[in-house]
């Protein structure tokens, strides 16, 4: 009875280290900054929710970019993310909104490029279902 007991709290243990860990490695790319691991463990929580609620990532690249000197993007950081889920879902989020100074803040500039990709995740979710907003006619007759 025991041994029973002892092999069940052993599955919920590997089960609760399974849902910390990420299944598919994903490449982390440092471009203008020093790698920290304290950045690559915030991006295996992201994608470790993402893949707690969507599925297995199949592959993957999240890359993150100090901020430089161009006219474009000056000052902030730039995040770039991109996943491959089964059944030919992907995210892919890649530009940092112009002009938002909240970008100058790595953390704020990380958990939203997460978030959005949550949300596009959301949305192939919705499509696929067919819970899909129906847009009224544009002409009203009027």
């Amino acid at each position: 009875m025991k041994r029973v007991h002892s092999g069940a709290r052993l599955l919920r243990s590997q089960k609760a280290r399974k849902k910390e860990v990420m299944e598919t490695p994903v490449q982390i790319d440092f471009q203008g900054m020093e790698a920290r691991a304290d950045l690559r463990a915030a991006i295996a929580k992201h994608i470790s929710q993402l893949e707690e609620r969507f599925g297995r990532v199949t592959a993957g690249r999240v890359a993150l970019k100090a901020p430089g000197n161009h006219h474009r993007t000056g000052g902030l950081y730039e995040i770039a993310v991109r996943l491959a889920l089964p059944e030919g879902r992907e995210v892919n989020i890649g530009r940092t909104p112009q002009g938002d100074e909240r970008y100058a803040d790595l953390d704020f500039a990380l958990n939203d490029a997460f978030k959005r990709a949550r949300r596009q995740l959301q949305d192939q979710v919705e499509r696929m279902r067919g819970h899909v907003k129906q847009h009224a006619d544009r002409d009203s007759g009027g």
